[in-house]
């Protein structure tokens, strides 16, 4: 199998709230529109990937669904998204593999894990 392309398919309980989460609290890029001009889908960039955010789940998202995002810098997002009101569920914390490790959620409780380096070649940062 050749993929040409991927992106993770997001399918809200309220499609103006997630989007505005992705767009203006997380600040992700929108790659592109689509749709109704009443309700349009967004897909933003996630790094070389991509996430669509469109249609609706009355029920919230189905399944074990975890979005990973590598960042710069995770305790100034980890301030940055507290003041913004996003709900952190586990504060930014070293890991034995070598990764600094932030958990938030989205409004429908899906699940983000924001992650940045600490360590290179076994050396911590100073």
């Amino acid at each position: 199998m050749e993929v040409l392309s991927s992106r993770i398919l997001l399918r809200p309980s309220d499609l103006e709230r997630s989007q505005r989460f992705y767009r203006d609290v997380l600040g992700l890029a929108v790659h592109r529109e689509f749709g109704p001009p009443d309700a349009p889908g967004l897909v933003f960039f996630l790094g070389p990937a991509l996430l669509e955010v469109s249609g609706t789940a009355p029920d919230g998202p189905a399944g074990p669904l975890r979005i990973w995002l590598q960042v710069r810098d995770v305790r100034a997002e980890h301030r940055r998204l507290v003041a913004a009101g996003v709900t952190v569920t586990r504060e930014p914390r070293p890991e034995p593999w070598g990764l600094i490790e932030m958990w938030i959620q989205d409004p429908d409780g899906v699940r983000i894990v924001l992650v940045g380096v600490w360590r290179y070649h076994g050396v911590a940062e100073a």
